[in-house]
């Protein structure tokens, strides 16, 4: 069975789960974009990337400074509810 991680598209389907979840319980949408930072800071350091599009992530939140790495991750936040 695969993983949330595995297939991009869950992945985003899961996100944006979480996005609409976080905002129903009354966080604003820079708490969430902060939150998605800390998410990516450690699947960046802690997870391998197991798809293209997990490793063309990788390789731009490696290469970003920190205030691009902000606007990846409030980048993705809108995809995933866009996705949703």
């Amino acid at each position: 069975m695969a993983t949330v991680l595995k297939i991009f598209d869950r992945w985003k389907e899961f996100l944006g789960e979480r996005v609409e979840q976080a905002e129903k319980a009354g966080m604003s949408e820079e708490t969430i974009s902060k939150l998605a930072f800390q998410i990516g800071e450690f699947l960046s350091d802690k997870v391998d990337p197991e798809n293209k599009e997990e490793r063309v992530l990788k390789e731009l939140w490696d290469i970003a400074d920190e205030q691009e790495r902000r606007a990846l991750a409030s980048t993705m936040v809108k995809l995933a509810k866009a996705h949703n």
